[in-house]
């Protein structure tokens, strides 16, 4: 898994047969519908558009797409949240993070070693503590069409945005972020213990938000164009 992890942040494009085949070796034959089962389990799929795999529940009700021509102009129109699988020695976590499109600010994130609803509830409930947002994004997963986690959005007066099926870049920019998580700490320290990866997580994200520029934000940190131009609003 942490091999397939690390093809698919450098080759996001491959799919599973490509996958299946860079990583087979004589003395460890890789076969394809092992390596779907493991991205399954680890949330990830090519980047192109086809039927997603993400996980749905057909009794949850499916948000319309809301950002189709839309033009995002400040801090706190668009927040989106996503889940990554974090590689572990021993076995692996989920990290779910709730960030605002158009500064690319952190607003909140939580681990659990689950893919039950409640880590993500708590995230929002976390980012909710700061501001909100007009519109939420998500992909169609079971964690975000539960109850327990659009009855929060609803009840705070947001409108509710789910990814089209298909749609591969619906939510780039929070895939970038799970690349620079990855590439710039996790794959950097490879964390022993779920403690170490919690304290790891809180370094980076403090840095990414308030240290590190952003070409895109004219080379501003995501905070100072958060605070900034939400002051501005």
């Amino acid at each position: 898994m942490r091999r397939i992890d690390k093809l698919h942040l450098k080759h996001p494009f491959y799919g599973s047969r490509n996958i299946a085949h860079v990583l087979s070796t004589p003395k460890c034959p890789l076969n394809r519908k092992r390596v779907q089962r493991l991205m399954r389990l680890m949330r990830i799929e090519a980047v192109y558009p086809k039927p997603r795999t993400t996980e749905r529940d057909q009794n949850h009700k499916i948000y319309p797409y809301l950002l189709r021509n839309l033009k995002i102009e400040h801090p706190n129109h668009v927040w989106s949240a996503d889940i990554t699988y974090i590689p572990m020695p021993k076995g692996y976590m989920y990290l779910v993070a709730v960030i605002d499109w158009f500064s690319r600010y952190v607003l909140s994130w939580r681990l659990s070693n689950t893919l039950d609803s409640s880590f993500c509830v708590e995230a929002i409930e976390a980012a909710s503590e700061q501001a909100l947002p007009t519109i939420f994004n998500s992909d169609q997963g079971v964690q975000f069409t539960s109850r327990a986690f659009t009855s929060r959005w609803e009840s705070w007066g947001v409108a509710i945005s789910m990814d089209g099926r298909g749609r591969a870049i619906d939510n780039v920019f929070i895939e970038r972020l799970w690349r620079s998580v990855k590439y710039e700490s996790i794959y950097l320290h490879e964390f022993s213990t779920v403690r170490a990866l919690d304290q790891g997580l809180q370094k980076y994200f403090e840095f990414y938000c308030h240290e590190r520029p952003h070409q895109a934000l004219g080379y501003r940190t995501p905070a100072e164009v958060y605070r900034e131009r939400g002051q501005k609003k």
